[in-house]
């Protein structure tokens, strides 16, 4: 591990975390069959097919899971705004369903709204939901997640990252440094 690096939270806990966000999403959702799960590229999209498999486990109905890359939608990047569905790799049906929007960290509430702005081109859900592993706080917009695996404070200057093993080859929450990237 890098010098400055420090685990958070190991494998067990994103197990136990990820069992009780399915959980909770199943308790607001109001009807697990009218759930679509959109994963925020990349490592949201590990977290929304656990959380799927999990809430399959637990309401004998697997939800729709959907994969979104933000980025053509971000308002802090210099780009100009792509097609809306050429965004979704994988897209699903957002009419009259509570959609659950999924990502591994929220932060300052960016990543969240590109997403919104994203299903909204989509169609008209009933309800949407935000779901995130880690909910650093410290927001610059007017955004909260409505199903949190942990809340972390940590201090200016460092981040949070959620390695997945899907991903990384490992399930850890680390913090680190920053290094210049943003954490939506």
């Amino acid at each position: 591990m890098a010098e400055g690096t420090k685990t958070l939270i190991d494998r067990d806990d994103i197990v136990r975390m990820v069992g009780r966000m399915a959980h909770e999403i199943v308790e607001k959702s109001g009807s697990p069959a009218e759930l679509a799960l959109i994963g925020i590229r990349s490592r949201g999209v590990h977290l929304a097919r656990r959380i799927a498999r999990k809430i399959g486990e637990i309401a004998k109905i697997a939800p729709a899971v959907g994969v979104i890359d933000i980025t053509p939608y971000r308002d802090d990047k210099s780009q100009e705004p792509a097609a809306a569905v050429g965004a979704f790799e994988v897209q699903v049906t957002v009419d009259n369903r509570t959609v659950v929007l999924i990502d591994d960290v929220i932060f300052r509430g960016r990543t969240i709204r590109a997403a919104m702005d994203a299903v909204e081109r989509l169609g008209q859900p009933k309800r949407i939901l935000v779901a995130a592993l880690i909910d650093r706080g410290a927001r610059e917009l007017p955004i909260r997640a409505d199903v949190v695996g942990k809340n972390i404070d940590i201090i200016d200057g460092r981040r949070v990252n959620v390695l997945l093993e899907e991903s990384d080859g490992v399930d850890q929450v680390i913090e680190s440094r920053w290094q210049g990237r943003n954490q939506g």
